[in-house]
């Protein structure tokens, strides 16, 4: 599993708050600073493994949240 080296920013403001739009953007941006798929794999099933507040919560542990 490869993290990626530094974390992404992803900026949400202004943009949709749409639990799948969250995860869209967090995990391109996890893929665009060279995260492979099985760490955005764990990425997906962590925010998906709760509430909306579980998703803003893992999204930012994996990325900066702006």
């Amino acid at each position: 599993m490869i993290a990626p080296e530094p974390k992404p920013t992803v900026k949400l403001t202004g943009h949709d708050g749409n639990a799948f739009s969250i995860m869209g953007r967090v995990k391109r941006a996890l893929l665009n600073a060279g995260a492979d798929k099985e760490y955005t794999d764990q990425y997906i099933g962590e925010a998906t493994s709760g509430d909306y507040n579980n998703l803003l919560s893992v999204s930012m542990r994996y990325a900066n949240i702006e």
